[in-house]
């Protein structure tokens, strides 16, 4: 397997010609070869504005895009690529949820139901929406492993409950949230289920009908693809009944000097020029996965995981935070070291070309519930090599006394 790892990895340009050890994956993944090859042929061989155009050049830039839709409907599970609106990425995928749908449908006195794992994209919108309807916003708390029981889900929903967010892993303890049961409780209840899938999407298939998902919510950096191109799949008669989020160039059928008609799923969702670019990269992406397969980039992560948990339990002072069973981190290890500051243990491992996350990565309600102001995280990815575990733990091993503690 170690073989087949360095042949992937011989694919991602940044890892190929430089000695970093990058470990911020769940920030942000590398790109490969073939992802960037196919945003730069869009560019060079089919570069005219989708969608505008009916001349051939604008035609192939229409039909790249829409291929690009149909693949990425296939690899959430659904056979409608009308369900599937291009946006900028998870967040902004969120807030049209919020803004189009929460908004037109919410009213005081309903809850919206989240976790405290949440990353503030999916808080915030949701903030929004309850200040502006008067509805509430309802809290499920996990054990200290992170782990959310089926006591707590049937405690917090109730008649009330009309939406649910919740992420599907968490950017922090990487702890894989019981999605199904929520949503079947919540459908049960008569809400609606928004699931935050930028942490899960890169690591584990994703079938929107098995998780019970009517909004799922996604981003390409996260998984092999380019900046810039995010998805949100809905439920095609959600989307229907929902007012566009954006309005402009493209969502429309017809402009009067004061009235509009818009246009058919999904362009209604997608106003003004689309990241064509961004999406070829994107159908690029799921390619390359596909050709990977997640049973190897679970085998991959689960063993780098397994590796650095037991490396990082044998340096003194080292506190890792989640489930003790590193299978169940979904290749995130996220941690403190007694005394140091998690910006200073990142500072120290970057003057050895060592490249980890430290702060609050965007989940301060989490990091209140820890008890902790901020943390250092690394976070692994099929590409990574054992090697590298290795030298990312040898080095943090002499963090304390690089700081001056001694020890």
């Amino acid at each position: 397997m170690a073989q087949l790892n360095l042949q992937y990895r011989k694919d991602f340009p940044l890892l190929r010609d430089s000695d970093v050890v990058y470990f911020d994956n769940a920030a942000t993944s590398q790109r490969p070869d073939s992802v960037l090859a196919a945003v730069d042929d869009f560019y060079r061989s089919a570069n005219a504005n989708p969608l505008r155009g009916l001349y051939a050049l604008s035609v192939e830039a229409t039909q790249r895009y829409e291929e690009a839709r149909k693949k990425t409907a296939a690899f959430v599970g659904t056979h409608d690529p009308a369900c599937i609106i291009f946006t900028r990425n998870t967040t902004e995928s969120i807030n049209l949820v919020a803004y189009s749908y929460a908004l037109s449908v919410l009213k005081e006195g309903d809850e919206i139901l989240l976790t405290v794992m949440e990353h503030h994209s999916n808080i915030l919108p949701w903030q929004m929406a309850a200040e502006r309807t008067g509805a509430g916003l309802v809290y499920l708390e996990p054990d200290e492993e992170g782990f959310i029981s089926d006591e707590k889900i049937d405690a917090a929903v109730s008649e009330r409950t009309r939406i649910c967010a919740v992420g599907m892993v968490s950017n922090v303890l990487g702890v894989m949230n019981p999605v199904r049961k929520i949503a079947d409780r919540v459908h049960a209840a008569g809400g609606v289920v928004v699931v935050d899938g930028a942490q899960g999407a890169p690591h584990m298939k994703v079938d929107v009908g098995e998780l019970g998902a009517d909004f799922f919510a996604f981003s390409g950096h996260k998984m092999l693809a380019p900046f810039g191109i995010g998805v949100l799949y809905a439920r095609r008669d959600l989307l229907e009944e929902m007012p566009p989020f954006l309005r402009g160039g493209e969502m429309i059928e017809y402009v009067t000097r004061t009235s509009a008609t818009y246009a058919e799923l999904p362009h209604k969702f997608e106003a003004g020029t689309v990241n064509a670019a961004g999406a070829a990269g994107l159908s690029a992406a799921i390619d390359y996965l596909d050709m990977v397969g997640y049973d190897y980039i679970r085998e991959r992560e689960e063993k780098l995981a397994s590796l650095m948990m037991e490396k990082l339990s044998d340096i003194p002072h080292v506190r890792v935070y989640g489930s003790k069973d590193p299978l169940k981190h979904c290749g995130i290890i996220t941690f403190n070291i007694d005394g140091c500051h998690p910006h200073d243990v990142s500072s120290v491992l970057d003057t050895e070309n060592i490249a980890i996350r430290a702060g609050h990565h965007c989940a301060q309600p989490l990091m209140k519930y820890m008890g902790v102001g901020s943390t250092a995280r690394a976070s692994v990815y099929f590409y990574n090599t054992e090697e590298e575990v290795e030298r990312f733990a040898d080095r943090l091993s002499m963090v304390r006394s690089w700081l001056g503690y001694g020890d």
